[in-house]
């Protein structure tokens, strides 16, 4: 965010962390309606204070907790990690091999930096509308996998404040799966493979999987104005020889020779599109084999990049929704899927613009305040800022979340009564 000084923190940080922060919501999110007595105290934190200090391996009794020492130590950035054998504050007194992660969300970090080989608008950290697009993809591509193909209920996706997104995979059963089982949902949700050296980094072949087919059918609804469009990938011959590299030799070379002739980058899609399905319709009716190279080239630009290192590994970190980015100031979000294609990031509050919304709405708020309790008026105090939709989502997350065990509780007691 331009104009965003890190330098402001220290002022800024205590008046989030005491007004702004949803503790309460945040509490009942990682205390999961107590799912064991002691659940919340042996989940890892770790905080990012002043000047890069690190502080791993914080744990606490009960959120009233957590929230006085977040009120105390302000720190800049906020991580959470595994629910933990032990007490992660006392790890160091526990015999050496016992303390070990349990349990932890489901995790997905999905991060713009890694589509640098695709885009023209940004690289590295620069993110700009055109290619945020690209998350837009990412989140409809994951989210309609894990819901219909893995069958997870309770997901919260999260933007990270700067670059990219997060998602939070809660349900019960999937916080207990193992390295093995989080890296083989990793393995099914990845197509684009291959380092920097590596030209093609998509390849199908016949039968063509469900999922597949389906993550196309979500990347046509934005190619044209995303690919086309803002990125404009046809659009010179520099630029159409990367994309013809990936289409098999003789094609290619037809359409070197024609593409100069038409206008712009959807006219030359279109003719390319139009050969694939050609050979697509002769291989059904048993004539050479079927090409899916617009296919592959539309995944290969497209289709979400994820870092298996971060989902597979239980006992691995991963910022917390509500932080603070020190480097841009933006408070770390929950997406509301409903309204995901309408999602800004530049528009996503900021720790300054909060503050300045806290001082203008402050007059007002001291003459209601009368003899409030400083619980009740924190609440309100974020309800006046353009924080309180974003603390709505997470709110209606944990809300569904709540009414799903209580069913399941229902469930449970109905089929006890039987016997």
């Amino acid at each position: 965010m331009a104009g965003f000084e890190s330098a402001a923190l220290p002022e800024l940080l205590p008046v989030f962390y005491r007004r702004l922060f949803p503790h309460g919501a945040y509490g009942r999110w990682l205390g999961y309606g107590g799912a064991a007595k002691n659940y919340f105290q042996l989940r890892e934190f770790s905080f990012t204070l002043r000047d890069d200090v690190y502080v791993r391996f914080q744990s606490f009794g009960s959120p009233q907790e957590l929230e006085r020492e977040l009120q105390k130590m302000n720190p800049y950035k906020i991580d959470i990690g595994a629910v933990y054998s032990h007490r992660p504050s006392q790890h160091n007194t526990v015999h050496l091999g016992a303390f070990q992660p349990v349990e932890k969300e489901l995790v997905f970090d999905i991060d713009m930096t890694d589509y640098d080989d695709v885009r023209t608008c940004c690289s590295s950290a620069e993110i700009c509308s055109k290619c945020w697009t690209l998350m837009t993809i990412a989140v409809r591509i994951i989210d309609r996998a894990l819901v219909e193909d893995l069958g997870m209920k309770h997901r919260l996706w999260v933007y990270s404040g700067r670059r990219g997104v997060h998602c939070w995979v809660c349900d019960d059963a999937v916080r207990k799966w193992s390295p093995a089982l989080r890296a083989a949902a990793v393995e099914y949700l990845t197509l684009v493979k291959g380092g920097a050296e590596t030209v093609k980094k998509v390849n199908l072949s016949e039968p063509v999987h469900p999922f597949i087919r389906r993550s196309v059918n979500v990347v046509e609804k934005y190619f044209e104005e995303y690919a086309l469009v803002g990125q404009d990938i046809l659009g010179s011959p520099e630029r159409w020889d990367k994309v013809l590299a990936l289409v098999p030799e003789d094609i290619r070379e037809q359409l070197q020779g024609d593409f100069p002739k038409k206008r712009d980058s959807v006219q030359r899609w279109e003719l390319l599109k139009g050969r694939m399905e050609r050979t697509r319709r002769a291989a059904s009716a048993g004539k050479g084999a079927a090409c899916y190279a617009d296919w592959e080239i539309m995944l290969q630009y497209c289709f979400p990049r994820l870092d298996i290192n971060v989902s597979k590994g239980v006992g691995h970190l991963l910022k917390s929704p509500f932080s603070v980015h020190p480097k841009t100031g933006r408070i770390s979000v929950p997406l509301d899927l409903q309204r995901l294609d309408q999602f800004d990031p530049f528009a996503v509050p900021t720790i300054s613009s909060l503050c300045r919304e806290l001082d203008a709405a402050g007059d007002d708020g001291e003459q209601e305040d009368g003899g409030e309790t400083e619980p009740k008026r924190r609440v309100r105090d974020y309800k006046r800022t353009s924080l309180a939709p974003y603390v709505r989502v997470f709110e209606q997350f944990l809300e569904e979340m709540e009414r799903a065990r209580r069913g399941e509780r229902l469930q449970r007691s109905d089929l006890q009564g039987d016997f």
